[in-house]
């Protein structure tokens, strides 16, 4: 990666982003859609307030308890006190907002960054994307991929 390149050269300038009070369930389509694996939350102004991607997602996901099954003379049986209880989990779940799940304050990087700044963050900080602001404002997102297209194809941008 060369040393001199910037934030501004690799990032993603259409980047899908969320508002806090989007539902779950609407977030993880708009993920899917687009086939992103994560984006900025924003607020009314603007603002990133939060990230919001699969990794959060499936951490819910994770939290639902699921139904209680024994087997009982070789056949299978649930408890249904278990099984309502995983309904209106998963009810609870997917009716969340953004902002129930999503990673405040996240770590964010200038478009006049060097690349190699970028990637000290990301490793620092265990995250595989960063938004990129100017001033206040969302200008981007760079993503590892963004990081490793420019290592090993610096020529081609």
């Amino acid at each position: 990666m060369p040393r001199e390149m910037l934030v501004r050269e690799v990032m993603t300038t259409d980047v899908v982003t969320f508002t806090p009070e989007e539902t779950v369930e609407v977030a993880t389509r708009r993920l899917l859609d687009r086939d992103v694996d994560g984006a900025p939350v924003v607020d009314a102004e603007g603002r990133v307030i939060g990230m919001l991607g699969s990794d959060d997602l499936l951490v819910q996901e994770t939290q639902l308890h699921y139904p209680t099954v024994f087997s009982l003379f070789g056949a299978y049986l649930e408890l249904p006190s278990s099984h309502r209880r995983f309904e209106a989990e998963l009810r609870r779940a997917v009716a969340a907002v953004v902002s129930d799940v999503m990673t405040r304050d996240p770590v964010t990087c200038g478009p006049d960054d060097t690349l190699e700044r970028a990637a000290t963050l990301m490793h620092e900080h265990g995250v595989s994307r960063l938004p990129v602001l100017e001033g206040s404002r969302l200008a981007g997102i760079v993503a590892r991929g963004d990081l490793l297209r420019a290592l090993i194809a610096p020529t081609e941008r």
